[in-house]
């Protein structure tokens, strides 16, 4: 079994437990989610079966998108609902002239500072695991970008705004800074995830339906083909001397134009995925190989 299930994770669940959960319903052991997404949050987690975990690389590179809330008045240790509150400020008179302003200045590329309750590594640490000791940590800034952000609704203290936005981006750093722009402390109360590239929340699959598909023999029919996860790669179709080639670790040259690095995903001539390819002057060079 080789796929990728589009789930929807609901609040409460850890991506690892989403894991868990996957390996319990197919019984199979290589299955790997592809980037996580916070316990409270809900919306959409692709988690990888099979072979396709070979391409969970190219999942976690995808952009982003969610509906989110920020709640003014109380920041808290890990910026979101379930941490504890270290700061509590008035709320300002709120138009929505002004948050929209404050919203848009966030717009394109941007640093943010991971949150000290975040899954980044320092010096081989989690930084969540130092968090839960009372330790913080200096760490360096990363760049993100938000490509999109459309305020939707104020109600009272509280600023509901779809988002876009590049891979590594916190929402929850992002609902904070809001508030601060806003001149008020902030935290995000609300995170649901509608998009990871191609994975959209109209077509995610809940937990209750796998269980379904489970018990019925039928859970391939929630499986995603590996190649769902290729998208941004340029489609490439080779002959059989190429695929056979291709299979055997050699170099074929396509007879396209290539820039250096640029990666292909192949098909053989049954439009069956065969391998991931990098271009290396007017030859591509198989990087993996599914069959």
């Amino acid at each position: 079994m080789d796929g990728i299930i589009n789930f929807l994770k609901p609040p409460g669940m850890t991506s690892h437990d989403a894991v868990n959960l996957m390996r319990r319903l197919t019984g199979i052991r290589r299955i790997g989610h592809t980037g996580t997404l916070d316990p409270g949050a809900a919306g959409v987690l692709p988690i990888c079966i099979g072979k396709a975990t070979s391409v969970s690389e190219y999942v976690l590179g995808m952009d982003k998108s969610y509906r989110a809330e920020v709640s003014l008045g109380q920041a808290t240790d890990t910026e979101d609902a379930a941490g504890q509150p270290v700061l509590t400020m008035p709320v300002p008179a709120l138009t929505t002239h002004a948050v929209d302003l404050v919203l848009r200045s966030f717009l394109g590329k941007g640093s943010q500072i991971p949150p000290m309750y975040s899954a980044v590594r320092v010096d081989g640490k989690r930084l969540y695991e130092l968090a839960r000791r009372g330790e913080v940590v200096e760490r360096k800034p990363r760049e993100v970008l938000i490509y999109n952000i459309k305020l939707l609704e104020i109600r009272g203290n509280f600023i509901f705004f779809d988002l876009c936005c590049s891979r590594g981006t916190y929402v929850r750093t992002l609902c904070r800074n809001i508030a601060e722009k806003l001149g008020s402390a902030g935290h995000m109360s609300f995170l649901l995830r509608t998009a990871v590239g191609p994975f959209l929340l109209r077509n995610a699959v809940t937990f209750e339906e796998l269980a379904q598909h489970a018990e019925t023999g039928s859970i391939t029919k929630a499986l995603l083909p590996l190649d769902t996860a290729l998208q941004n790669l340029q489609a490439l179709t080779v002959d059989d001397s190429q695929a056979k080639r291709l299979r055997n670790g050699l170099a074929v040259t396509p007879g396209l134009k290539t820039s250096d690095g640029q990666r292909f995903r192949v098909y053989d001539s049954s439009q069956a995925l065969l391998a991931i390819a990098a271009a290396d002057k007017e030859r591509i060079k198989p990087l993996k190989v599914f069959n």
